[in-house]
């Protein structure tokens, strides 16, 4: 399904879950991690055991503060928790405590780059803290299994003006938020288990209007192309209900990736469904000045940010800095390998881009077994005319199997790259006198025979011998006799 060429415009709203990168839940002591057996990190507090009383999690309202800080948000002084009520197995209390009509953190905006070079601003309608349901899973028979690791883990939902046009926009939109929050610290962002994930309202309307039409909810996205192939699959199926004269039920869909549509879930709820009413185990929240200071110490430079200033300052291109900006580890990395060896900016980014991260994922390069002053010192040795491409090339190998720093290696294994004009010379004349019928195919107008001779002095040099000097001597010495 598709909207190409049809008299549709998409109109997309997010609602973004993020998980906080705390140590406890949001309410209790419980350990806020992954991966642990079910049910083990719960207590009465996260089964919703009666009579229990939850206490905020301060680190959670810091990092909340400090999303909102980056993003632009109004930081309102004083929000309040409420309880929204709803039954699922998952959700043992029967509510679950958010914040409703006064929340934390309001306004705010993110700023895209497009890759057809446009900017676009997305607002955002407000931040606000809650706690995280548990998690079902749904077997064969027909059984549920119900985990309540997640229940009470804290979360800040971001919600957007639905001002996204596209599944590229909205996909956009979900990147930059997910560099934000991992730049800051706020989260891990780790979609595939759950830390990052989003509900899409979609709705389409005849182009040129403004009116917005009736909209479906697209529930716990949790990869970009999902989101992508979801959106574009709802906005199709709008459409074709509307041009064959049917309604658009308002209504929560699930996403089926493998079958690659949305199903129906059950009808979209208004929040009157949801009962809300204060919270009255949890006073209102009341911010103090320490409470911002503590939430807005070292605040990072941003990705937008950063990339730009990598572009003026280092004349990288906009794709160069895009890549080696995605990650925070990644982007300190490539700046301590340009303030070790300045001069080549582009080609410690080549390095980085190409070679680097073909070994070594993003966010692990700062751990990983090629330091940033050691790649610079490689770059150097290139530039220097010590090592040639290929020569540099089983350097940084041998730097990846841990040998050690790039001089040691040369010295090792006596890599350093042949200049001497004499020598290259001699290799040169014997590769010719040994190639009398290739010399004749070159002579016979067979101009890519040249490069025979190239590889053949290469390997009679050991691959040492500089390029650029063989093939300048091997134009001289092939045209002489001619």
């Amino acid at each position: 399904m598709s909207l190409d060429d049809r008299p549709w415009e998409t109109v997309i709203g997010l609602e973004v879950h993020c998980q906080l990168a705390t140590a406890e839940k949001l309410f209790c002591g419980c350990p806020n991690r992954f991966g642990q057996p079910p049910n083990r990190d719960t207590c009465p507090i996260c089964l919703g055991m009666p009579g229990v009383l939850p206490v905020l999690n301060p680190h959670a309202v810091r990092l909340a503060l400090r999303a909102g800080h980056a993003l632009g948000c109004v930081v309102q002084p004083r929000s309040i928790f409420a309880r929204k009520h709803y039954f699922y197995p998952d959700l043992p209390k029967g509510y679950q405590i958010t914040q409703y009509e006064q929340p934390i953190l309001l306004g705010g905006a993110v700023d895209l780059e497009l890759d057809d070079g446009r900017s676009a601003r997305i607002n955002l309608t407000r931040i606000h803290i809650e706690e995280d349901a548990g998690k079902s899973s749904h077997g064969e028979g027909g059984a549920t299994l119900v985990d309540l690791n997640r229940a009470g883990v804290p979360l800040i939902e971001i919600v957007s003006e639905p001002e996204m046009r596209s599944a590229d926009e909205a996909v956009a939109y979900l990147r930059a938020l997910h560099a934000i929050v991992r730049y800051l610290g706020v989260s891990d962002g780790n979609m595939e288990e759950g830390s990052f994930r989003c509900d899409a309202n979609v709705s389409i309307r005849r182009a040129g209007e403004t009116t917005l039409g009736t909209r479906t909810e697209l529930k716990n996205l949790n990869s970009f192309r999902g989101v992508q192939r979801s959106i574009e699959y709802e906005a199709g199926r709008h459409a074709d209900l509307l041009e064959h004269g049917r309604a658009i039920v308002q209504e929560t869909r699930l996403w089926d990736d493998a079958a690659g549509r949305t199903r129906a879930m059950r009808g979209k709820e208004e929040a009157h469904d949801y009962r809300y009413f204060p919270e009255p185990d949890l006073p209102a929240l009341v911010l103090t000045a320490a409470d911002e200071v503590a939430a807005t110490v070292d605040l990072p430079e941003l990705p937008a940010a950063r990339r730009a200033r990598l572009v003026a300052v280092t004349g990288l291109s906009a794709y160069d800095a895009a890549v080696l900006t995605a990650e925070r580890a990644l982007a300190d990395y490539f700046e301590a390998a340009v303030a070790a060896h300045p001069a080549n900016p582009k080609g410690i980014s080549n390095w980085v881009t190409s070679e680097l991260l073909a070994r070594v994922p993003a966010d692990a390069v700062a751990a990983g077994p090629v330091p940033p002053v050691a790649l610079a010192r490689l770059v150097g040795l290139i530039d220097d005319g010590t090592l040639s491409g290929r020569l540099a090339k089983e350097v940084f190998e041998a730097m990846l199997a841990g040998e050690g720093d790039p001089d040691a290696i040369v010295e090792a294994r006596g890599l350093r790259q042949v200049t001497d004009s004499d020598a290259i010379e001699v290799a040169c004349r014997a590769v010719i006198a040994g190639n009398p019928a290739q010399l004749a195919q070159f002579r016979g107008g067979k101009a890519q025979v040249k490069g025979f001779f190239v590889g053949q002095v290469m390997r009679a040099t050991g691959g040492k011998a500089n390029p650029g000097q063989v093939n300048a001597l091997l134009d001289r010495l092939l045209a002489e006799g001619e």
